[in-house]
Parts: structure tokens; sequence; C-alpha cells
């Protein structure tokens, strides 16, 4: 198993290189995850060899061990956060930066072996110790934080310190312990109302059927808006929808000391593209480098790392393969003066022009040709009104600078979103349409909206947990494979909200209908 560099280096404890009696003394510890030492191949300070049978490994417990013994059937136990600290006799060390390199070997991660540099420590100034300041502080504990007993202590600290009561939040049905890779200091679950809207029919090539949708919202109208528009639609003969791309991005940048050389370092990534791939790829068993899209200014070089990422939205496993893709890059090019993993250019959480250009997520398209007559009778409005009232908004849209020409394609998004266990602040990116109406010679209206940025999963992140992995099954989106079925379902709601809204405001019923469903006086 290949780690990148830049992870690897991170073992090393910066700072802890110091000249004690007798020789030096420097710390690794173990930021990966548990694992077992079960070789020392090689150390060097300097580009000097530090013999094994003078090494010693301390492994804070009172116990040391030579490094020469670690192997041959003796394996030491290096459990996440634990720390080793190496003693290697030699003469004292000057102050300024020292070259170390460490080769080890690890189950599960195999020979391990990076070159770190640190400064001295030259004894003069001790760190001190960490003083109590008194503040109180939430109960947390870092290995037993989902425990009941904790969560519980965490409550009764909450609601002493506030004053506040925390009876319902404190209700939920599921063990918290399901939660640790979702939140820190659990303490309870916000409870959204979910309405149920639908059937609701979809014609595309992964979701094909009538499907129940789950919307988590406290807005008024907004689960009767949607069903408004998926009766209008399913009696015009339902949606279709088409997943036109995918991909989700890391953008890193590197700088240069000049344009030219920024210029040729391009070129050089292209023609090195191959490689960089494989080196990307190999942190993932689902993650694959499409293409890297690069953009230079000044003297530097911004690149979008486009990924394929299965049904995982992706942008941890595109961050840790981009990093990857990266450190090859950084150990086979030698004028890159700078790095940054992200600059801002992958538009994360963010919504921006490039990827309404370039595609973050999916793009999706749902479209569909509502019959005049339907929307007369159920909606009390026709095409042509409908029609114009598209053309006046986009005027709108343009002056407003805003990135959806739409009506409130986000509020499909969200709530689905929070339904489902999407990641919420994606809707920054996904809010983002491109909306399309015509009128065919029968006076029917074509209705096609397009999410260029959309961000979902169903594999992964908040989409396991208990109440999200029911929603998802409503939807028959569960299991391998079921991640574009996903897309398209979103895609077709939230056209089915376009229509719902646009008929309320062009038969001038959009406020009578909020007095009456959506005050909650």
């Amino acid at each position: 198993m290949r780690i990148p560099g830049m992870i690897l280096r991170r073992l090393y404890t910066n700072g802890s290189l110091r000249n004690v009696d007798g020789g030096v003394r420097f710390e690794v510890k173990n930021r990966l995850s548990d694992a077992m030492l079960t070789g020392i191949s090689e150390i060097k300070i300097n580009d000097a060899s530090i013999p094994l049978d003078e090494l010693t490994l301390d492994l804070g417990d009172g116990e040391e061990v030579r490094a020469c013994d670690v192997g041959n059937g003796h394996a030491l136990q290096f459990p996440l956060r634990q720390s080793i600290t190496m003693r290697a006799p030699r003469s004292e060390l000057r102050k300024g930066k020292h070259q170390i390199k460490l080769a080890f070997e690890t189950k599960p991660f195999g020979r391990l072996s990076f070159r770190v540099t640190d400064s001295l420590f030259d004894g003069s100034a001790k760190p001190k110790a960490k003083k109590d300041d008194g503040a109180q502080r939430i109960p947390y504990d870092k290995d037993y934080d989902h425990n009941p007993k904790m969560i519980a202590r965490r409550r009764r600290f909450i609601e002493e310190f506030t004053g506040a009561n925390l009876e319902h939040t404190s209700q939920y049905s599921f063990d918290p312990e399901v939660t640790q890779g979702n939140i820190e200091s659990f303490t309870g679950v916000v409870q959204v109302p979910v309405g149920f809207a639908g059937p609701f029919r979809i014609h595309g090539e992964h979701a094909n059927g009538d499907f129940i949708v789950p919307l988590a919202t406290s807005e008024g109208t907004l689960v009767a808006s949607y069903n408004r528009g998926m009766k209008v639609l399913n009696l015009s003969g339902g949606v279709e929808c088409t997943v036109l791309e995918d991909r989700m991005q890391r953008a890193p940048v590197f700088i240069f000391d000049t344009a030219r050389e920024a210029r040729e370092f391009k070129h050089w990534v292209d023609k090195h593209f191959a490689d960089i791939r494989t080196a990307a790829e190999e942190t993932s068993s689902v993650a694959r480098l499409l293409e890297i899209d690069s953009f230079m200014a000044n003297h530097f070089v911004f690149m979008r790392f486009n990924f394929s990422t299965g049904d995982a939205a992706g942008q941890n496993m595109v961050g840790r393969a981009t990093l990857e893709a990266c450190d090859w890059i950084l150990e086979n090019s030698k004028t890159v003066r700078k790095f940054y993993l992200e600059s801002n250019l992958a538009g994360d959480k963010k919504g921006t022009q490039v990827n309404i250009m370039r595609t973050r997520g999916k793009r999706v398209v749902a479209e569909a040709t509502i019959k005049r007559e339907v929307l007369l009778e159920e909606m009390r409005a026709d095409t042509e009104s409908l029609f114009f009232h598209y053309n006046v908004a986009n005027i709108g849209a343009f002056l407003s600078g805003s990135n959806n020409n739409g009506c409130h394609s986000p509020n499909a998004l969200t709530a689905m979103f929070i339904a489902t266990g999407q990641d919420v602040a994606n809707v920054a990116e996904s809010s983002a349409g491109v909306v399309y109406a015509e009128l065919t010679p029968e006076k029917d209206l074509h209705l096609s909206l397009t999410i260029p940025s959309l961000i979902v999963a169903t594999h992964g992140g908040g989409t396991g947990l208990p109440t999200q992995r029911e929603a998802l099954e409503v939807l028959g989106c569960t299991g391998p494979g079921k991640v574009n079925k996903f897309a398209e379902i979103v895609a077709g709601v939230a056209l089915a909200g376009e229509v719902s809204l646009a008929a309320s405001i062009s038969s001038l019923e959009w406020v009578s209908s909020h007095e009456r469903f959506g005050r909650n006086r």
C-alpha cells in the first residue's frame, strides 16, 4: 500500500530532534491507523547511518527495545496516536537544520520510507507544562466520546451551562456509536420534519419508474408544491432525466520563479499524465483520474484534477488521490518553488462560474413537455404566460448576477439532501441551474433544467446513518451503482418544483398559497 510522502512525513514529530547525554533523540508518532512495527530497516542523520544495534526505541511505558531486535518474529504494537522516542549515540549536533531518513517495515502498510528536515531543539527553553486555566469546557473523551455515559455527561454540562432543557434533542432511536466519523461531541439529534411527495414518474437511464420522494423541511407549502408539480408532469407523461457528466475535483496550485518555468511545467505535466494518473489511482480502488485542466496566471499554474468517484461524492477521496499525484510531481519535477493542495479553484462549498462551465459532481438534465390543457386544469395557468414569464425572469436573473435563472431548484436539493444524508453545504455548488423554455406548435410548454454541479452520494458520509438510509431505501438508491439513479431523481424533483412555483407566480396564487399552508402563526 503506497502512502503519499507528504502524509508519511507527518509520522515524524516536528521539533522533537535534540541533543541528549551521549547522543541525540527524536520522535515518531502513528498518525495513520493501528499498525504493527515489524522491522527497522534504516535510520540516517545527515546521510550518516545509525547502527541498529545502538539505536533504542522508547515506547513510553518504561519499555526500551533495540532497533535490531525488532523483527525476526518480534513485532511491536504501534497503535494510532502511539509515540516512539528514538535515541542514537553520536556526536552532538550543531544548532540548525538536519535531515533524517527513516525506513521501517509495518503491517498492514508494508515498507515505509521517508526523509524529513528538522531544526535542532537546543534545550535552552523547556516546553511549558500545560496549565489548567480554569475555563469550562464541553466534556470530551478521545477514545470513548460516543459512549452513552459521555453523551449524558456532555448533555448535563450543556443544560447546566446554558439553562436550556435538551429533552427533545436527547431523544433518538439509533446507537450513537454509528455516528463516529460523522460528528464529534455527539449530544443528540435535531429532528427535521419529513414529508413524502409522489408517486412521481421518471424516465431516466438509471431511474425508470414511479418514485415516492422524501423531503425534509420546516417550510410550509413546500411538500404540497412539489406534489402539484409532480402531478402536472405525471399527467404530461413524466420527466426525462439524463446524467451528462460526472467528475469531482481537487485544485492544487504550483508556484514558480518565472512565468516561463510555469509554462514549461504545464507542458511537462501533460507529457507525464499517465504516470501522474497511476500515482493518483494507487490510493483508491474507486477513484479514476480523468483529466487535468490547467489555468496559468503570472508565475502560477492552477490545476483542476478531475476524478470519477463511484457512488461517493468523493471530496476526501480525490483529496488523497491528488495529494499522492502531487507528491509524485514534486519528486520528479525540480522547478516547483512552492505548492498548495487546494487553490480555491475547485469551488468547494461555493457557487462558481468554473463549475457551471466545467462540472463538479453530476451534470444532470431534467426535461418535460407540459400539456397546455393539463396546466390550465391543474394550475389555472396557461403555457403562454409561463413562457412569457420565463423570458422576463431571465432578465431579472441576469441583472441580479444569479447563478440560476430558474425559480427555486435549491429548495428540492436541500430538502432531499437533508432527508438522505448528503453534505448539505454542497447546495452551494448544486444551486446553479440553467432553465430553458419553449412553446411547441401545439402551445404545449417544453421545459428543461440543467443542474451543472449536482454533488450527491449513495455511499459514505451521512448516507449510512439510520434515518437517512431509510430515505434512500424508499427511493431504491441503496447498494452499489445507484448514485446516477439518485441524481436523476433529484433533478426530476427540482423540475417539478420549477413547474409548480412558476405556475403559482403566473396565476397570482403564490402569496395566497403561503398564506393558506405556510404560515405557522
